[in-house]
């Protein structure tokens, strides 16, 4: 493919995509294909000669889009948005036709100056604590992870190394492979599944503790947790947790528990995968109410700021306690620039060596939307799940779960687990809308997230004639099967009246 060639399917890919995201509203959300109709539509091999351009982008319509869950359209109103832009996609566009992997500076000094500003961009931004900004006298900054996923497990090994060193200084009588069978770490039970995972890959036990009705985990329950395990001989590491949890979005009370982890010097991160969007808006600052306190945090551009996955923000206090717990050099990694300035290696800060020029794509965007286009987005889908809020509260057949929040609604139709069941499902089979379910202390309920690239007050009244229509039906349905039980009972009854006779 030479550069004209090239340059004609790159004009048509672009206006593939446009035509498939203004016509997103048209297609159902979810797709009607079962298992392998995807794999037993495509070759076993690999084409032997090279095939047109146009032959893809026709299969790319007929064979993948229709196997396709369609997370940009404002009717996915499952788990939490995964957002993008023009600016974003043209830049994820740049990132391949540049194609540099930026492990260290001198591997490209752009790649990594331009992630430094723009972490310290996005943590003006959203109004953290300046130690966060590479700009800043100590030693904290900000780099950019592939999920949130990544950012909780580089908080969890960096803080179990700390935990050994320390531990191995204190009580030289333990081997570490004994100091390393006694760590405990901690996080709430509705925190994500990500936290349970790190754990798992950190070899060392991550206990998700109970919160109460409010969903809500406290510094209180904490600091029993942490004394009935050095009471039994546990080294606690580092708590997990969340503002803005996946059930519900509730928010932990950082404050209390940074009490807790500074008087027993225990490693808090905090993950604001979603939640974090919040911070920018003056209306919600309660939710940085703590942060002043967290060793790291994390939250997910590709969730509120309109960068496409896979981009998530995470600070540091002190890189240097994840620097001294990953760094492996080898001579071939070095440069003379090395060690000579603040400049960092974020090859020291993350999973693996090589790194994707993230920083550009969240450059172009943050230019082309400006903070006032990235605070009203934020502010918009806030609004639209007011809105659904209000639907809810009207109905009389429904109930809320939890306070809205941000863009999350928790609701439910008044009634047994079995009315959420069923009105999901036959939700789930019309494909009209996408919602999954949750549960808490034995309760299943749905939840409402505002998503799509640019959902509108008239997507929300969808959804909910939607929902609503689906639960008259339901219990239309229900009531007449009611109605035959009883009449088969009363036939039943005069049967045996009559044989009794």
């Amino acid at each position: 493919m030479d550069f004209d060639e090239f340059r004609e399917f790159g004009h048509a890919s672009i206006e593939f995509i446009i035509n498939y995201l203004s016509g997103i509203r048209e297609r159902d959300v979810l797709p009607s294909v079962a298992p392998y109709t995807v794999i037993n539509q495509l070759p076993k091999e690999i084409p032997e000669k090279p095939e047109h351009w146009r032959e893809v982008l026709k299969d790319l319509e007929s064979i993948i889009l229709p196997g396709l869950t369609h997370w940009q359209s404002p009717y996915f109103n499952a788990f939490f948005p995964s957002s993008s832009s023009a600016g974003s996609i043209v830049g994820e566009l740049l990132i391949a036709g540049i194609g540099v992997l930026g492990f260290s500076w001198i591997c490209s000094p752009a790649c990594t100056e331009l992630e430094v500003v723009v972490m310290d961009w996005l943590a003006k931004f959203l109004k953290l604590p300046e130690h966060f900004q590479h700009a800043s006298d100590g030693p904290g900054g900000g780099v950019i992870q592939g999920s949130a996923s990544e950012a909780v497990l580089v908080a969890v090994l960096a803080a179990r190394e700390q935990a050994v060193i320390s531990c191995k200084e204190t009580h030289p009588e333990l081997s570490e492979s004994e100091v390393r069978g006694k760590l405990i770490a901690y996080s709430s039970d509705q925190s994500n599944s990500c936290i349970e995972k790190a754990g798992v890959l950190a070899a060392m036990p991550i206990k998700l503790l109970p919160t109460g009705d409010d969903l809500i985990l406290r510094g209180d329950t904490l600091a029993k947790a942490i004394e009935d395990d050095v009471a039994a001989g546990l080294i606690p590491v580092i708590c997990v947790a969340t503002l803005g949890t996946t059930g519900t979005c509730a928010y932990d009370d950082i404050d209390s528990l940074a009490d807790v982890c500074q008087t027993l010097k225990v490693w808090l991160h905090v993950d604001a995968a979603y939640a974090g969007g919040g911070f920018a808006l003056e209306e919600c600052a309660e939710l940085r109410r703590g942060l002043d306190r967290v060793d790291s945090l994390n939250f997910n551009l590709h969730k509120f700021m309109l960068v496409n996955f896979d981009c998530s923000a995470m600070w540091l206090k002190d890189a240097n306690k994840v620097v001294d717990s990953f760094n492996v050099d080898r001579i071939y990694l070095k440069h003379k620039h090395e060690g000579q300035s603040q400049i960092p290696d974020f090859r020291h800060w993350q999973i693996p060596l090589g790194r994707r020029f993230r920083a550009l794509k969240v450059w172009i965007t943050f230019r082309t939307l400006g903070a006032e286009g990235l605070r009203s987005h934020v502010r918009k889908h806030i609004a639209l799940a007011q809105q659904f809020e209000e639907f809810v509260k009207n109905d009389s057949r429904f109930e809320m779960v939890a306070p809205q929040a941000l863009g999350l609604v928790c609701f439910r139709p008044r009634g047994d687990n079995e009315h959420t069941a069923q009105l999901l499902q036959r939700l789930m089979e019309r494909k009209k809308i996408y919602m999954v379910k949750a549960e808490h202390a034995g309760r299943q309920f749905l939840r409402f997230a505002v998503c799509g690239m640019d959902a509108k007050p008239s997507d929300i009244e969808f959804a909910w004639t939607e929902i609503e229509t689906q639960l008259t039906a339901l219990l239309a349905e229900k009531s007449l099967a009611a109605r035959k039980t009883r009449q088969c009972f009363r036939s039943d009854a005069s049967l045996s009246d009559a044989s009794g006779q």
